[in-house]
């Protein structure tokens, strides 16, 4: 097997604060903005009414016995400006009737589902639907604001927290961080905005209170096991192996040596499919290389030789001829290219799967890593490059931009993640997203790899490296659409943006797949001995 590259890791995380002093605390009009995109029709400063309407009915009610016929109402209020009137109208009837039925007393925290969608952000709570499917028809329907309104404050703590750290107001950031965790133990945290909160408060605490241990430490093996069950739970990795693979596939088409090279092999979860589908080529199957990278093993193992030995005996069983070889290295840009080994009469295709954003934090040296990875890419002349990267805007400079974009994705994300069947599989599939919104929100410096960035970016990046689009033709399109039926939730969709294609949940874009190949330099023509301009 081929040597392995012993490159150390990526740096230490650095004291985790990204302060401005020329930075301004939050407008009342920004919160509401954020507010309005994540679905909640309110002002900020309604919030202390609605706050304050709401006590006034928990005391009216714990010294009152009379009888609210507006409790046994079904309506269900999914706005503060509603349920400060409806709250108003029961304190008026609480004063005109005389009883309380005994068991209305009795009922817990109430709960209000919401399902509320403002422009690309999805805040939906099947939990809660699913336990008023389960309500007896001869019970009363309970519905009030309660953990709505906690809901609605937790996020609005989370963005000035946020803007306190942004502001280097650590103090500020660390007195929210206590209140968020007090106002987070009356919410159910299994789902919904209770779970995507609770993991964002995680992150925040890790940054303001342990800047120097801001990362959740995995073993190699944990991060493999994590991967694959995201794997299970959900479409998203599905989409962008079975998407690339069609890509690969057809630019394979005609050609009889042909060599991929994996940026992040993990269990080779990607490769049975496209060793298939080259045993049934028409005309007999190509000669398959396969270079996979992926990190050292932690206890001694061969992991990357042990993956390849599978997928050897798979493609024995289905007559392809096949060759492994695995690259260890801790970071991708401690690859060089002749340990690739790539022979100049293969047709090579290069594939990376949410890996490029991690090299977009290394810009110590005089060229950046991105360039350099980019450069050597180029230097192989690869006939496809397919390319799936997170559709987040998770690099900006400020921190607070960062953490909103963040939070609202990571809430749409989650939001499909419950919809998804899997139980098993979606808890860990959790705890793989969870360690996302640890590293985008705790890390700083070279610690902070999950640098995502949407499809515009990468376009523009990888088109002045000298790379041309390629179109993702219909049959990626059809066969990311007959992906989606496998999955009982109807609110995935694929979509075809400029040749490229994307995955996303209630009409945002979550991930995107695209695929590039070397460009010829602007001036070969010019430069041939038969070229130029007469």
């Amino acid at each position: 097997m081929a040597p392995f590259d012993s490159a150390a890791s990526s740096g230490t995380s650095s004291s985790g604060s990204s302060s401005s002093s020329s930075s301004t605390v939050t407008k009342p009009q920004d919160i509401d903005g954020l507010l309005a995109g994540a679905g909640y029709k309110v002002r900020a400063s309604d919030l202390h009414h609605v706050a304050q309407r709401l006590e006034r009915l928990e005391s009216a009610m714990v010294n009152s016995s009379s009888e609210i016929s507006q409790l046994a109402s079904e309506t269900v209020h999914y706005n503060p400006s509603d349920i400060a009137s409806w709250v108003d109208s029961i304190l008026s009837e609480l004063n005109q009737t005389t009883s309380l039925p005994s068991d209305i007393l009795d009922f817990p925290d109430l709960i209000s589902g919401s399902n509320q969608t403002a422009g690309n952000v999805s805040w939906t709570d099947p939990c809660v639907a699913a336990q008023h499917q389960n309500l007896s028809h001869n019970q009363l329907t309970v519905v009030t604001a309660m953990e709505e309104d906690s809901g609605i404050k937790l996020v609005h703590m989370l963005v000035t927290c946020a803007d306190s750290i942004h502001r280097g107001d650590f103090p500020l950031a660390g007195s929210l961080i206590v209140e968020m965790q007090s106002l987070l133990s009356g919410i159910n945290t299994d789902c919904g905005i209770g779970k995507v909160a609770g993991y964002f408060i995680d992150a925040l605490t890790r940054r303001v209170f342990t800047p120097h241990d801001t990362t959740i430490n995995t073993t190699g093996y944990e991060n493999e096991l994590l991967y694959h069950h995201y794997y299970e739970a959900c479409p998203y990795l599905k989409f962008a192996h079975f998407t690339a693979n069609q890509a690969i596939l057809e630019a394979f088409d005609g050609h009889d040596c042909v060599h991929v090279i994996d940026f992040n092999l993990m269990h080779g979860l990607q490769w049975p499919a496209l060793i298939q589908a080259l045993a049934l080529r028409p005309g007999g199957p190509p000669l398959l290389r396969l270079t996979g990278i992926g990190p050292p093993s932690s206890d001694g193992r061969d992991s990357l030789r042990e993956i390849g030995l599978r997928l050897a005996e798979l493609a024995r069983s289905v007559n392809v001829r096949f060759a492994f070889r695995g690259v260890a290295a801790s970071r991708l840009e401690d690859v060089k290219p002749w340990m690739l080994q790539v022979n100049p009469k293969e047709t090579v295709a290069v594939n990376s799967i949410m890996q490029l954003h991690r090299l977009l934090g290394n810009n110590n040296r005089s060229s950046s890593a991105m360039e350099m990875v980019l450069g050597w890419i180029r230097s192989l002349n690869p006939k496809i490059v397919t390319v799936v990267e997170q559709e987040a805007d998770h690099n900006q400079t400020g921190f607070l931009d960062r953490f909103t974009e963040a939070l609202f994705y990571y809430s749409t994300m989650f939001d499909s993640l419950e919809a998804c069947c899997m139980m098993p599989e979606k808890a860990l599939a959790e705890m793989y997203l969870q360690r996302e919104i640890c590293n985008v929100v705790s890390c700083e410096g070279p610690a902070r790899v999950e640098r995502h960035e949407p499809l515009v970016k990468w376009r523009s990046r990888l088109r002045q490296a000298g790379f041309r689009a390629l179109h993702l033709g219909s049959n990626a399109f059809k066969q990311a659409s007959m992906l989606l039926t496998l999955f009982s939730a109807e609110g995935f969709s694929v979509e075809e943006n400029e040749g490229c294609l994307t995955l996303g949940w209630h009409s945002r874009p979550l991930i995107a797949a695209s695929a590039w190949q070397a460009a010829p330099p602007p001036d070969a023509t010019a430069n041939h001995p038969f070229g130029g301009t007469v």
